[in-house]
């Protein structure tokens, strides 16, 4: 039996003896309940602490696996001829065609040669440093992403797709401003400019290159974001319209991106610069020169990119803060 000092309820009804005994019950079934709740509630705490460590763990392999695909890939284009990269080349050559209308014909060993002769799509061409790049950069970003989940092994051959795909628009895009460089007429219209045919080519392949490195992150942030919203949604069970936090959340998304946005330059500038300089010491002579020259070309040309969307984004989030602030009084 209990007394009012053990339970001080059982006490109470005592006294009014208007409270029938399920009832009573019930009472303390639902407290029992409210406990049961809590314990498991750290049970499942201890649960999530596991498989968040495995998930790191698992990050930690699919990095090394991730890197390991990288330095093959640099590997084997390091000793690549024009026959062993067919698979990105012979693509690239056909959407050059389908745009240009012109005929161009393997030659082994040197690439595809134009039908008259003054333009070769070598393997200088086949932007597998791009590829490479490409295939880090989403790579990296998704893992980081997820880096307490347990990611599923498929994203490494689906960033490789997009990487290829990418690529493959970027070389065409490259060669066709490359053609309308070499054309007589703007060749007439730069001859008196400060910068050499080769240092307009240089400057060209890296504004292209990065811009579509920059374009390429900037879509898969956008993609990353919206999944990540419906999925909350989802979990949420919030279908129908947008909460006053989303309502609030654009011009943070933004200023988070724009952070971000640090993250494609400083890829580029380590699969661009990290084997150049570890051999830059083994330069001497036009080797040394062309290197150092190289390397002011490619810290300075992703700027012009950089600078700009910096600035957009930013007069942009503030746009956006205003806005949000308008309609919310």
């Amino acid at each position: 039996m209990l007394n009012a000092e053990t339970y001080n309820g059982v006490s109470q009804v005592r006294k009014a003896d208007s409270v029938p005994a399920p009832v009573l019950i019930i009472k303390m079934g639902t407290r029992l309940h409210r406990g049961l709740h809590v314990a498991g509630g750290e049970a499942g705490t201890g649960s999530t602490f596991l498989t968040a460590r495995l998930g790191i763990y698992r990050g930690y392999v699919q990095l090394l696996v991730i890197l390991l695909c990288a330095f093959a890939l640099k590997l084997f284009y390091s000793t690549a001829s024009a026959n062993q990269l067919r698979w990105i080349l012979a693509p690239t050559t056909k959407l050059v065609e389908l745009v240009t209308g012109t005929d161009f014909t393997f030659e082994s060993h040197a690439g595809y040669m134009s039908s008259d002769h003054t333009f070769l799509i070598a393997a200088s061409c086949a932007g597998v440093n791009f590829l490479m790049t490409s295939f880090l950069m989403l790579s990296l970003r998704q893992l980081w992403q997820d880096r307490l989940q347990k990611l599923p092994w498929r994203f490494i051959p689906v960033a490789a797709l997009v990487a290829y795909l990418a690529t493959l628009v970027a070389n065409t895009f490259r060669i066709l401003v490359a053609l309308q460089l070499r054309s007589p007429e703007f060749s007439s219209s730069t001859s008196n400019t400060l910068l050499t045919p080769a240092q307009l080519h240089r400057f060209e392949g890296i504004f292209v290159y990065f811009g579509f490195l920059l374009l390429l992150f900037l879509v898969s942030e956008k993609v990353i974001c919206r999944t990540g919203r419906d999925s909350h949604r989802l979990k949420a069970g919030q279908s129908g319209s947008m909460s006053d936090n989303e309502q609030s959340r654009p011009s943070r998304n933004l200023s988070s991106l724009l952070r971000h946005s640090l993250f494609p330059l400083f890829i580029y500038y380590a699969t661009t610069l990290a084997l150049p300089l570890a051999n830059a010491a083994y330069r001497t002579g036009n080797a040394a020169n062309d290197f150092w020259e190289h390397l002011a070309f490619v810290l300075a040309t992703p700027l012009l990119l950089i600078v700009p969307l910096a600035a957009f984004r930013l007069l942009r989030s503030q746009r956006t803060d205003h806005e949000v602030s308008s309609t919310t009084r």
